[in-house]
Parts: structure tokens; sequence; C-alpha cells
């Protein structure tokens, strides 16, 4: 039996069923650094809002969370300056120091613009249906996928880019 939507235990129950995509959305979202806070504030955000979710789209509800505490997050760290002693050296996918880990593409993914990149992540990191995606991001489902869509026309130019320079 499922415990009613106001009590602890079923809140426990939403939140080990949700844990995994969220988290997942959000490392896409802002980076396996911070995904732990934005993870922590998301989830509390929804316990708080927990009793007044309307139950349709679960998954949806809490991934349209993450994605505000995630623009939230991207938005607070611009105000932030940086100081820095020396200027980076800039990653070479196709240089002498090959970046085994994977960050040019999340440097890619990153510079999507917000609604390409949370449609995408949400798509394949969160792996929700298209109808989900446009749930969470306030939209229809034709523009998740065309969001999607479009997010992969503008990596494949920046791989086929990438890999095309010697």
């Amino acid at each position: 039996m499922i415990a009613p939507m106001s009590t602890p235990l079923a809140f426990q129950a939403f939140l080990d069923e949700h844990r995994e995509p969220v988290h997942a959305f959000l490392r896409a979202m802002v980076g396996p650094s911070d995904a732990d806070d934005c993870f922590q504030e998301t989830f509390i955000a929804a316990l708080r809002a927990y009793r007044r979710m309307d139950g349709r789209h679960p998954r949806a509800w809490v991934m349209t969370i993450a994605k505000r505490k995630a623009i939230d997050h991207h938005r607070a760290r611009a105000r932030r300056p940086e100081p820095r002693a020396e200027l980076p050296e800039p990653v070479e996918r196709n240089g002498s120091a090959p970046d085994d880990s994977g960050e040019w593409i999340r440097a890619a993914i990153a510079a999507l613009p917000d609604a390409q990149r949370a449609a995408i992540a949400l798509r394949y990191a969160a792996d929700l249906p298209y109808r989900e995606i446009a749930a969470a991001l306030g939209c229809s489902e034709q523009a998740a996928r065309r969001r999607v869509s479009d997010a992969h026309r503008t990596l494949r130019t920046k791989i086929e880019t990438e890999e095309a320079t010697p």
C-alpha cells in the first residue's frame, strides 16, 4: 500500500524513485562538482512543495525544480568573480595532450543555449520521454523535440569541426 502523499514515507519513496535521473540531469547541467549541491536544493524545494504536487507527472515536476536550481546555480556563478594567478592553457582535443576525461564534450554541452542544454540533459541524462521533457520545460512536445534536435545539430557541427582540425 502506498502512503498518502503528505507522509514522510511517501516523500522518501518519491526521492528514492527519482534520485538517479535527477542527479544525472544535474551533473549534465552544472557539472559533477556542483551537482550534489543542486540536488540537495532540488529535493528541499520538492519537499516544501510536495503536498501541492498534482501527481500527474511527478518526474517532470521534480525535473522542473531541478532545471530551475541549475539555472539559479549558473546565474550565481556568473556573478562570482574567479581570481586566477595565470590563465589556463587551452585544452586541445586533437593536440599532444588528449583529454580522456570527456571535458571537451561537457564544455560543448555547457556552451549550448539554456533551452537546448536543458532539453538534451533531460532526454539523455534523465532519460525522460519527450512528453515529460515538454512538461518540465513548459513547452509543447514538438518544441521539446526541436530543442533536442537543435542541440544534436549544434554538437554534431562542433564535433565535425574539431575532427577536421589537425
